[in-house]
């Protein structure tokens, strides 16, 4: 086990909660660590999105991306204090946001900000997500000598007219060409994001946009049913009734023809919402990290960590956020830890979505009962009489599924 973290009550800006200081000082060194880089920035405000972001003209005077990108380097420098002796780092995802605004030279930056601070595991998996807009084939040379593994790209549509109720500034083609690029640079593994229930989006908008992404090089797909979130551009014109609200039998059949085109191209299923190469390099770590509860450190505005079972938020906007770290305060907004039962309960709900399924071993006895009778109805299936995995009809029924599982 590691030795205890430094005495963080007497440095000023820095103390931390005694549960946030305990998690940290009590972890096993050897273990891999995630880190998550969020970008806060985007061109324009794509009309369902409810992220943590802010245009140029949200964010005025109070913020810019060189008082982001020195507030980063200050909560690294914290990060691998307060985890020291330092863990190696196994996986890095920078999100946001946009990260492509940064340019290659920005995201080589960061990559070379965290190998200050830590050291990278052999086989570090580095991801960053990139707008097709904002990227063409220098962006991805530079980025794969800066030493980016995997790249992911929002595609969501090959419609122009969905992309259009989405708010997306792309042209319709343009996905499929940066991943082309992408691949040309180097990248073997390359994914392309894609929304399905669209308002207007017709059977054969949704074959178009699964064609273009069949017909690049891509060893990932990620397809997501569109949520309307509260206070988006896109749910105020649902609510005025200008556009109709997602039909769950239209999502429930656009998510069987994803599956069946994707799986007939020799994509497979890992997550319900992922499909990817069969073999495992072709998944995304950072994400399994996620949903296994591993330890992860969530860098930036917003962004949210998970380390020894204690969890925390950061301030929000990148003014507040960059503040805090000006005199050496962890931008902590909040945490908790949870307790058996709610740690329980997560682990339940997001390892049943992957296809590795829940262990018998993880249920008590009457949610094992609970899903035996799901087992019948043919929502889940047994493997090697040790783990339970949903069965297609259940991947459309998955959230049911696991409140079936947990409280019957």
């Amino acid at each position: 086990m590691s030795s205890a973290a430094p005495d963080t009550s007497s440095r000023p800006g820095t103390a931390l909660s005694a549960d946030l200081r305990d998690g940290l000082s009590s972890v096993d060194p050897t273990t891999p660590l995630g880190l998550y880089v969020h970008v806060p920035f985007c061109a324009t405000r794509c009309g369902y999105c409810d992220f943590n972001t802010y245009t140029a003209g949200e964010l005025g005077s109070s913020s810019s991306p060189e008082s982001w990108r020195t507030a980063v380097r200050a909560e690294l420098d914290l990060a691998a204090e307060l985890m020291s002796p330092r863990r190696p780092v196994s996986t890095i995802f920078v999100g946001g946001g946009t990260p492509s605004l940064l340019g290659a030279s920005g995201l080589g930056g960061l990559l070379d900000d965290i190998r200050e601070r830590f050291e990278l595991t052999a086989d570090a998996e580095t991801t960053t997500e990139s707008n097709p807009e904002s990227t063409d084939p220098e962006f991805f040379a530079g980025i794969r000598a800066a030493g980016f593994t995997r790249v992911s790209l929002g595609m969501q549509s090959a419609a122009a007219h969905v992309l259009a109720v989405l708010d997306r500034t792309h042209t319709p083609g343009r996905a499929a060409a940066a991943a082309r690029e992408a691949a040309a640079a180097g990248f073997d593994h390359v994914n392309l994001d894609m929304i399905y229930g669209t308002p207007g989006e017709t059977d054969a908008d949704l074959h178009a946009t699964l064609d273009a992404i069949l017909g690049a090089p891509v060893d990932h797909v990620s397809a997501y049913a569109l949520i309307v979130e509260d206070g988006t551009a896109l749910a105020r014109r649902i609510r005025r009734g200008e556009l109709p609200a997602p039909d769950d039998d239209v999502l429930a059949r656009r998510y069987q023809i994803i599956d069946d085109r994707l799986t007939e191209a020799g994509l497979r299923w890992y997550e319900v919402s992922n499909w990817s190469r069969p073999e495992p390099e072709s998944w995304c770590r950072h994400n399994l990290g996620y949903w296994y509860s591993h330890d992860w450190w969530g860098v930036g505005p917003g962004a949210h960590s998970h380390v020894n079972g204690v969890r925390w938020w950061n301030h929000k906007h990148p003014a507040r956020y960059a503040d805090s770290l000006a005199v050496r305060e962890l931008p902590v907004n909040g945490h908790e830890v949870p307790d058996g039962d709610e740690s329980h309960t997560e682990r339940v709900m997001l390892t049943a979505r992957c296809a590795s399924g829940l262990a018998d071993a993880d249920l008590d006895s009457a949610e094992r009962r609970r899903a035996a009778r799901l087992v019948t109805d043919g929502l889940l299936r047994r493997v090697d009489d040790e783990r339970l995995v949903l069965t297609d009809r259940g991947r459309l029924l998955a959230d049911g599924v696991v409140r079936d599982i947990l409280w019957g």
